[in-house]
């Protein structure tokens, strides 16, 4: 199935979860990442448990350091 992730496709398989994307993507989970599917915030205890579905729009914002 495909996804898109910060506006680029992806094919992942189904069930993926939200944990599973961030490894597939090779993406850590350290603090400092939000992530929101289909514009709706996944707190991060739900990442191993929210499971995707074709064509979801997946948004992950990453915190950085700077002033």
């Amino acid at each position: 199935m495909e996804v898109l992730v910060n506006n680029k496709l992806y094919a992942v398989q189904p069930e993926t979860t939200v944990a599973g994307l961030l490894q597939f993507i090779q993406l850590s989970s350290e603090k400092g990442v939000a992530i929101a599917v289909n514009n709706q915030v996944v707190p991060r205890q739900q990442w191993m448990s929210t499971s995707l579905q074709p064509a979801d729009s997946i948004t992950i914002i990453r915190a950085t350091q700077g002033g």
